[in-house]
């Protein structure tokens, strides 16, 4: 599973020109999920996503989660984010997870994070969607389940 994270002002998804979801200030993620993934790596993307201290602190250090700021996350299924453009110059998506599987995965990383306290809106699963968001640094974050690293004992 891979995430793009992106720290927002705002964010807010269009279908069919009528607003579906918004929020202030918090995390837009965007979701892909491969045919190899599992329940356990939605819930490891949504522990490391709701833990991740990239908002400042009154100092001004990034040093505070999104649950810290009182934010929430506007999750976005793309299964894009699994493209592969190594060969020729059309992404190949057939390492993205089939309709049925991408879409209950995508619910249990959505799930995982509710469970973690964080209000969570979504995007629209199959649909054609617009996404606008006022990236707030810029900050943009890439996360990938597949790259664990359980060595790492530090919390920072």
């Amino acid at each position: 599973m891979k995430t793009v994270v992106q720290r927002v002002l705002c964010s807010s998804v269009y279908v069919q020109n009528q607003k579906t979801a918004e929020i202030d200030k918090g995390l837009l993620v965007l979701v892909g999920v491969a045919q190899e993934d599992r329940a356990e790596d939605a819930e490891y993307l949504a522990n490391k996503i709701a833990g991740l201290r990239i908002f400042a602190d009154p100092p001004g250090k990034m040093n505070l989660s999104v649950s810290e700021i009182r934010g929430a996350v506007l999750a976005v299924p793309q299964f894009t984010l699994l493209g592969d453009c190594r060969k020729g110059r059309r992404p190949d998506f057939t390492r993205a997870a089939a309709p049925e599987k991408g879409m209950v995965l995508y619910e249990h990383f959505c799930q995982s994070l509710e469970t973690l306290g964080l209000p969570v809106k979504k995007g629209s699963f199959q649909e054609h969607m617009h996404v606008s968001l006022v990236n707030d640094g810029p900050v943009t974050i890439l996360l990938d389940s597949k790259k664990q690293n359980t060595e790492l004992t530090s919390d920072y």
